[in-house]
C-alpha cells in the first residue's frame, strides 16, 4: 500500500490521460491548459513529463511499443508525486481499423484488450494447407483452439460500466474528417467502411508487429473471438493496450491504482487491409496516404474529452466509482 507520507503529500489526479507518442499527447495539451510540467524519474527520456492542470488532469506519454508502454506506467505508478488511488485512466490513442467494424477517424470504445502478438507463428509459405493462417495459440495443437492463459496478459476485461459511460456521453459528438480520408474511405464498396467516422464500440489488439492485409485480418477477428469467448469484436489494432494495463494491473496490487477505473479509446488512422483491388504491400507501404491521421488524432480529444470533463464537473458523483447511468 501506498504510505501515509505519498497519501497526504503526493499530487491528486482526477483523470490520467495515457498517450503514446508526441501527436497523441499534444492535442490534450493545445485544449486543456494551462499545464505545469511534473518531471517523473524513469519515464521515456523523450516524454520525461507529466502536465497536470487546475482540474487535476494530466497528460503523460509513454513512448510506442509494448516496452515503453509499460515501463513508462510502472515509472508512474510507482512515483511518490502523484496519488493515483482514484484516478481515473484514458489510454487515447490511434490504430489501424476493420473496415468491417468502422472506418477513417472512428472511435472505438473498447470492454476487451487482447494480445495479438502472443501466438506461435509458422511462415504461411509452410503451414498445414488445411490452415487459414500460420499463427496458433501458444501450446495449442490448430489456429481453431484457445491457448491456455499462461502469461496472464493475454486479455483484459475493462470495466463495462465506464466504456458504456464513456460511449454515451460521446456518441454523438462531431468527428473531424478529411478530404483525404473521404477519398481512400470511398474505395470500399460497403459501410462502415465507406461511411463518415462515428463513435463506435469494438474491441482492440496489441501486437508490436505492424501488419496488413485480409488474411491476418481474419485471423485477428478469430483471435479475438477466441481469447474473449466469443464475446469480443475486434475493430482496431494498436502496439500498447496491454502492457499498459499490466502495469497498471501491478500498480493495483499494492493499492495504488484501481483498475476499474480504466478506459480506451483508439481511432482509426488507417486501414488493417487494403480495398478492392489493392495489395496488401501497397496499403501497408501507403498508409500514410490514406489521410486519417490528422482526424484520427483530433478526435481523440473530441471523443475523450465528454467524459474527461464529466468526470471533473461532476467529481462528487464519480469520486467513489463510476456512476449508475
Amino acid at each position: 500500500m501506498p504510505s501515509a507520507q505519498h497519501s497526504t503529500l503526493a499530487q491528486p489526479v482526477k483523470v490520467m490521460i495515457i498517450s503514446m507518442f508526441g501527436p497523441e499527447g499534444k492535442v490534450w495539451l493545445d485544449h486543456l491548459g494551462p499545464w505545469r510540467a511534473v518531471a517523473v524519474p524513469g519515464l521515456s527520456p523523450d516524454y520525461p513529463e507529466v502536465h497536470c492542470n487546475a482540474q487535476q488532469v494530466c497528460v503523460m506519454t509513454t513512448g510506442m511499443g509494448h516496452t515503453n508502454a509499460a515501463a513508462s506506467l510502472m515509472a508512474l505508478t510507482f512515483s511518490d508525486q502523484f496519488d493515483l488511488r482514484r484516478t481515473y485512466f484514458l489510454i487515447a490513442g490511434i490504430a489501424g481499423i476493420d473496415p468491417a467494424q468502422g472506418t477513417l477517424g472512428s472511435a472505438a470504445w473498447a470492454k476487451y484488450l487482447v494480445d495479438f502478438g502472443m501466438q506461435w507463428e509458422i511462415d504461411a509459405r509452410e503451414k498445414p494447407e488445411d490452415w487459414p493462417s500460420g499463427m496458433l495459440g501458444i501450446n495449442t495443437h490448430s489456429p481453431s483452439e484457445k491457448p491456455p492463459l499462461d502469461y496472464r496478459t493475454e486479455t483484459f476485461t475493462l470495466n463495462a460500466a465506464l466504456a458504456e459511460r464513456a460511449y454515451t456521453l460521446s456518441r454523438n459528438v462531431k468527428l473531424a474528417d478529411s478530404a483525404e480520408a473521404q477519398a481512400a474511405r470511398s474505395k470500399f464498396p460497403e459501410a462502415p467502411a465507406n461511411q463518415p467516422p462515428k463513435v463506435i464500440q469494438c474491441d482492440t489488439l496489441a501486437g508490436d508487429t505492424w501488419w496488413s492485409g485480409k488474411l491476418i485480418g481474419e485471423r485477428a477477428r478469430v483471435w479475438t473471438k477466441q481469447m474473449t469467448d466469443g464475446k469480443g469484436t475486434y475493430c482496431t489494432t494498436q502496439q500498447e493496450d496491454n502492457a499498459t494495463y499490466e502495469a497498471l494491473k501491478r500498480a493495483a496490487s499494492t493499492g495504488r491504482v484501481d483498475l476499474n477505473r480504466v478506459a480506451a479509446v483508439r481511432t482509426g488512422s488507417d486501414f488493417d487491409r487494403p480495398y478492392p483491388g489493392q495489395s496488401a504491400a501497397e496499403n501497408l507501404l501507403d498508409y500514410a496516404k490514406q489521410g486519417g491521421f490528422v482526424p484520427a488524432i483530433d478526435n481523440l480529444y473530441r471523443a475523450g474529452n465528454p467524459l474527461v470533463q464529466d468526470i471533473t464537473t461532476r467529481w462528487s458523483e464519480w469520486r467513489n466509482g463510476v456512476p449508475a447511468q
